[in-house]
């Protein structure tokens, strides 16, 4: 993308069989819990493709290019044609509509009063490239979770996990417009990591899940510090789905959900153990106090980098092949 952008990037309902099933895989074993049919993924999927079909509508290439960059790309397309791979080398609009249509812009966010802005660019894509990948990120990852835990929980996640990677972003990248879904997908996987961590003891294999999410979420970070790549929001989305993990991924402990099987005065386990609700109370605070402290500073026009001389590097590390700008 021109540089003035950066991207981010990020069965059915039957009940499950009342035994414990081994498989090979390193997740959840106690089976006894409903399988919910995702429906809600594949909506914000439709919903993303949709916006940037219309983007592109309004972006209309042919009767807006002013030619310094090249000609528009795929003219056969009409209005919905590409810009010039000189100015958007992901097959996607200008940067000029993204902006009018609500891509995230510190300056109209904390002095335009545009506070729309961070949930509007959450919707939005750089590219046809940009899109696909995080819409493939999302079907793998979302519905699986929403299979397990329902529309209404992922569905929280997803936003709220978007909102603070917007949050973080407007604070630490002021100087160009940033768009995508890879925060909200980035607070998926972060929402992954936590729940494992919370729900330890009804996992079997637990060390291969814990070593495969790890290597798959660090992958994904690293690529972050690419330049034009918003890695901020990235963060942001991942701090803020992994404390929701705790907050409403919660499950009963092993042995809860089969208490109706224990003999007549047989004890009975606890719901949750009592590390579940430390883990649940800390997550709460920290989101309120995150959320709080970043809209404060952003409102108030802040500049995160000024508070974290070093922090610029986990968004862009100068190599002898690219230089991170300002």
């Amino acid at each position: 993308m021109a540089s003035g952008d950066l991207e981010r990037g990020g069965r059915n309902g039957k009940n499950r069989a009342n035994s414990y099933h081994q498989s090979s895989s390193p997740f959840y074993v106690e089976n006894t819990e409903k399988q919910w049919t995702s429906w809600l993924v594949p909506m914000f999927v439709v919903a993303n493709v949709a916006v940037f079909f219309v983007v592109m509508y309004i972006n209309d290439c042919p009767n807006n290019n002013l030619g310094f960059e090249g000609s528009c790309v795929a003219k056969f397309l009409g209005k919905l044609s590409f810009q010039p791979l000189k100015e958007n080398p992901l097959f996607g609009p200008s940067s000029h509509t993204l902006d009018k249509l609500g891509a995230l812009n510190w300056d109209k966010v904390a002095h335009g009063k545009q506070g729309w802005r961070l949930i509007t660019c959450i919707w939005l894509h750089a590219g046809v490239i940009h899109l696909l990948a995080n819409m493939l990120s999302l079907v793998f990852i979302g519905i699986r979770l929403e299979q397990q835990f329902g529309f209404l929980r992922i569905g929280l996640i997803y936003l709220l996990s978007g909102f603070g990677g917007s949050i973080l972003s407007s604070l630490f990248i002021q100087d160009n417009i940033s768009v995508g879904a890879s925060g909200a997908l980035f607070g998926l996987l972060g929402a992954m990591l936590s729940e494992l961590l919370t729900n330890w003891t009804i996992y079997t294999n637990k060390a291969a899940a814990l070593t495969t999410l790890v290597v798959i979420i660090a992958i994904n970070l690293a690529v972050g510090i690419l330049p034009h790549v918003d890695n901020f929001a990235h963060i942001g989305g991942f701090l803020t789905g992994f404390l929701l993990g705790f907050v409403l991924l919660l499950r009963p402990q092993f042995g809860w959900v089969q208490r109706q099987h224990v003999p007549a005065g047989a004890p009975v386990k606890s719901k949750h153990k009592a590390y579940q609700y430390v883990f649940w109370v800390i997550a709460v605070v920290l989101v309120i106090v995150g959320f709080t402290a970043g809209l404060m500073m952003l409102f108030r026009g802040e500049n995160g980098n000024d508070h974290c001389s070093w922090c610029h590097y986990l968004s862009c590390v100068p190599t002898s092949s690219w230089h991170c700008g300002k």
